[in-house]
């Protein structure tokens, strides 16, 4: 009798070859994600860069495609030149030369540009992942969510340009923030995936894994405050530490004189400042209590070290910010302040998800 060689045998077909291919390609992928990761730090920071120079109002239009190409004549930076004059912001710049209209024309066009090239560092790798069967299972779909939260993170970016183009010299702190936070929320997105490829995972008591979540939460709400900060240049104003002029709680007519009483947390500097500030003390306290009990409930373990590293980072982070504050807010110490947070927060995002 003749044995039919072409019949493939029972747990050898295309699915279990699959899955030690996804499994081979666990690492690279891994790597590839990180990288993502990395992108999405230096958008982040090439935009606040593109806040603290005033830049971001300095393209006057969307262009998804042909915005990459920046201008290439001088009658072609005269064009974009003469969009700029036509905006509100230009009438706080009066005598704004071409050279230094093309300074900031530099910050929001690389920002931009960063994130044209950020989908295509995500789309391009991730097409290729699928077709050679390398994804691990039950990736695909949060990867093309991924895809999803980086286009919508360029719309959110024009629609906060918009508010700034019209009636406003400046664009709104509201829109702002929703743009800074959904950066922040993608590159968590992605920093959990890229950690959630390690196979090995701590088991501490779920007491410690709530704190971590919640530490999680305030770090991304503390971000959205800074954006706030940022939005009203509320660090502009009581630049002085630990008092707020003389006060280290200000006095209620100051915090809540503004009607109705819920926009002075967003659109009040004084509000706007203290929250900021007494969160970052809450968010400090949290994370030293947190590494100790790690400390002391698993000591010697991978979890312990990154609870104390984290402790770490949010205090550098408080003494970056206060120094921010009492300099009033120079370039470097501004750029310091908003790239630390994100390290902060994805340090914040690989502890809790390294906990089982």
């Amino acid at each position: 009798m003749s044995v039919d060689h072409s019949v493939t045998p029972i747990g050898f077909g295309a699915a279990s070859i699959a899955r030690p291919r996804a499994r081979r390609g666990a690492g690279a992928v891994q790597m590839w994600l990180w990288g993502v990761a990395a992108c999405i730090f230096l958008m982040v920071l090439v935009g606040g860069a593109t806040r603290l120079t005033e830049s971001g109002l300095s393209i006057t239009e969307w262009e998804p495609l042909f915005g990459a190409i920046p201008p290439l004549t001088a009658a072609a930076w005269d064009a974009k030149f003469d969009a700029y004059k036509q905006i509100p912001q230009f009438a706080l710049h009066p005598d704004m030369t071409l050279s230094a209209f093309k300074a900031i024309f530099f910050w929001e066009w690389a920002h931009r540009l960063i994130g044209r090239a950020l989908g295509l560092v995500i789309a391009l790798p991730l097409a290729a992942f699928w077709i050679t069967g390398r994804l691990p299972r039950g990736l695909k779909p949060r990867l093309v969510g991924l895809l999803c939260l980086v286009g919508l993170q360029g719309a959110v970016g024009w629609w906060m340009v918009k508010s700034g183009l019209t009636a406003r010299t400046e664009v709104s702190q509201y829109r702002l923030a929703t743009h800074l936070l959904l950066a922040t929320f993608t590159l968590g997105y992605v920093v959990w995936m890229a950690q959630g490829l390690r196979a090995r995972r701590e088991a501490v008591p779920a007491g410690l894994r709530g704190v971590a979540t919640a530490l999680m939460i305030l770090v991304f709400c503390q971000i959205g405050l800074g954006a706030l900060v940022a939005g009203l240049r509320a660090g502009l104003v009581y630049n002085t530490w630990p008092a707020m002029e003389g006060h280290l709680i200000p006095p209620l007519a100051s915090l809540f004189f503004q009607a109705p009483l819920w926009s002075n947390l967003f659109e009040n500097v004084t509000t706007v400042q203290f929250d900021h500030r007494m969160l970052a003390y809450l968010v400090l306290g949290v994370a030293l209590l947190h590494a100790i009990q790690v400390a002391r409930s698993v000591p010697g373990t991978a979890a312990a070290r990154r609870a104390v590293a984290l402790a770490g980072l949010v205090a550098c982070q408080a003494a970056i910010g206060i120094a921010t504050l009492l300099w009033v807010v120079p370039l470097g110490a501004a750029l310091a302040h908003q790239a630390f947070a994100m390290v902060v927060f994805s340090m914040a995002v690989v502890h809790r998800r390294g906990l089982s």
